[in-house]
C-alpha cells in the first residue's frame, strides 16, 4: 500500500498530470484522433492555470489549516511533545551531513521551544525513511543532534524511526507511548496535516491536544487569480491535493472515522 500511494501521487499530482495530459493529447492528434487531442490538451492547460495563476491550492491549504486551531496556551501539564516527522531533507544530509530543514522546519523549533518551557517533558519525535529507496537515516539522527545543540538531553528523546507515513507513525506512536506509560501528550505537526493526524491519533485512541505549526496561508485568501508567484502556488497547489486526497483516501479505507 505504501508504494503504491507513491505511485499514486507521481502520477496524480498537479503538473505530472496536466503533462501526462499534453502527452496524450500530443499523442492522440499524432494518431488522427484530433477532438480526444484537443480535449485532453485544453484540459492540461486548465490545470496548469489553475495551479499556477490562480489562488484555488492556497485556499485548499488554508481550509485544512483553519480546521484545527492552536490552543491559546498549551496544557498546564505536559509529560510528552509527540513530533511527527517530514521536516528535514534526509537526501542533502546523507551527502552533505550536518541538519537541513526543510519548510516544515516550524515542527522542530516549536518541540524545540515546548521542550524548554516543559523540562519535564518527554519528546517523542516519530518519522521514518519514506522514500523510494530506503535508505536514509530518517528523524531519529538529525532529531537527537538537532536537540543536543540546544541543550536537550537525549535521555528525554523517544525515537520512532521506522514509520514511512502518518498511518504509521500513529500506530508506532500509540505502541511507544504505552510501552512508556506517557499520557497528557502534546502533537506538532503542520497546520495542514493536523486534520489527517489527529483523525487518525482519534480512531487509534490517543488523547492529545493539537499544537498546530508551520502555517503556509494567511487565514484571510479567498478564490481568485494570482500571477504573482506560480512556483509558490503550485507548491502549495501539490500539498493540498496530497494532504486532501490522503483525508479522502483514509477515510475510503477506514482508517479514520471521519474526513476532520
Amino acid at each position: 500500500m505504501f508504494y503504491l500511494s507513491k505511485i499514486f501521487w507521481l502520477v496524480v499530482q498537479p503538473l505530472s498530470l496536466a503533462f501526462l495530459l499534453a502527452l496524450i493529447g500530443a499523442l492522440a492528434a499524432l494518431a488522427g484522433w484530433r477532438r480526444l487531442g484537443g480535449l485532453s490538451s485544453l484540459v492540461a492547460a486548465l490545470v496548469l492555470f489553475v495551479t499556477l495563476y490562480t489562488t484555488t491550492g492556497n485556499v485548499l491549504l488554508q481550509s485544512l489549516e483553519n480546521e484545527v486551531p492552536r490552543p491559546t496556551e498549551p496544557p498546564a501539564a505536559i509529560s510528552c511533545i509527540v513530533m511527527l516527522g517530514g521536516a528535514v531533507e534526509n537526501e542533502v544530509m546523507s551527502g552533505r551531513g550536518g541538519i537541513e530543514f526543510n519548510a516544515a522546519a516550524d515542527r522542530y523549533t516549536e518541540t524545540l521551544r515546548l521542550a524548554l518551557a516543559h523540562p519535564q517533558a518527554r519528546i517523542l519525535v516519530s518519522g521514518g525513511d519514506g522514500s523510494f529507496s530506503g535508505r536514509y537515516e530518517g528523524e531519529a539522527g538529525a532529531s537527537e543532534r538537532f536537540f543536543a545543540a540546544y541543550g536537550v538531553p537525549a535521555d528525554r528523546l523517544i525515537k520512532e524511526n521506522t514509520s514511512r507515513n502518518t498511518w504509521e507513525n500513529t500506530l508506532n506512536t500509540r505502541e511507544m507511548l504505552a510501552a512508556e506509560n506517557l499520557a497528557d501528550c502534546v502533537l506538532v505537526t503542520s497546520a495542514f496535516h493536523m486534520p489527517r493526524a489527529m483523525a487518525l491519533f482519534a480512531r487509534a485512541g490517543i488523547e492529545v491536544t493539537p499544537w498546530p505549526v508551520d502555517y503556509r496561508t494567511s487565514g484571510r485568501l479567498s478564490f481568485g487569480f494570482d500571477f504573482t508567484q506560480p512556483s509558490l502556488n503550485a507548491q502549495n497547489t501539490a500539498t493540498a491535493v496530497r494532504e486532501w486526497l490522503g483525508l479522502i483516501g483514509y477515510y475510503a479505507t477506514g482508517r479514520i472515522d471521519r474526513p476532520f
